[in-house]
């Protein structure tokens, strides 16, 4: 890799301030709350390693879909915990976080897996992330068209699954 640059470290710099509570709560959503920000350190560091490859009109798409890929290879390292001894830090519980409320309710819970990752995975990114449209499209690697479509087929199959309860 090329030396970096003055302008190489003035990107990541502005990358990590814009981007680090996005990428620290995208991980906290979907994994043990005390390993998001090193989660979040490992997609730095390799949005820094690979930083020639990062498009910078598009770069929370690009750390979105490089923590998808870090955050599976650290499942395969875990043991899954039961609901109920989910890691809570600080004052804030599971019942005072409307989106971790949200996360482990039983009847939403349920929808959720039946769809399977790929539309549970597309539902969370647009749901928790705000992600729509090109962003979504370059987080999950294909055409706008194609991401508006998956997003579609995601939310009825949501919709399906849990019975015709939840309106988007």
């Amino acid at each position: 890799m090329p030396e970096a640059t003055d302008g190489d470290l003035a990107w990541f710099t502005a990358a990590v301030r814009e981007h680090s509570t996005a990428l620290v709560r995208y991980f906290a959503r979907r994994g043990p709350r005390q390993d998001a920000e090193d989660l979040a350190a490992d997609v730095f560091a390799t949005a820094w390693r690979r930083r020639d490859d990062v498009p910078r009109d598009a770069v929370l798409p690009w750390l979105y879909r490089t923590a998808g890929f870090t955050l599976a290879n650290h499942r395969r390292k875990l043991v899954d915990l039961p609901v109920d001894r989910v890691p809570e830090t600080d004052a804030s519980r599971v019942g005072d976080d409307p989106e971790l409320s949200a996360l482990f309710d039983e009847e939403l819970r349920g929808a959720l897996l039946s769809v399977g990752e790929r539309d549970r995975r597309i539902l969370l990114l647009h749901a928790w992330e705000g992600l729509d449209g090109e962003a979504l499209a370059e987080v999950l690697g294909i055409s706008r068209s194609g991401a508006d479509a998956a997003l579609s087929r995601a939310r009825k199959r949501l919709r399906e699954a849990w019975g015709e309860r939840l309106t988007f």
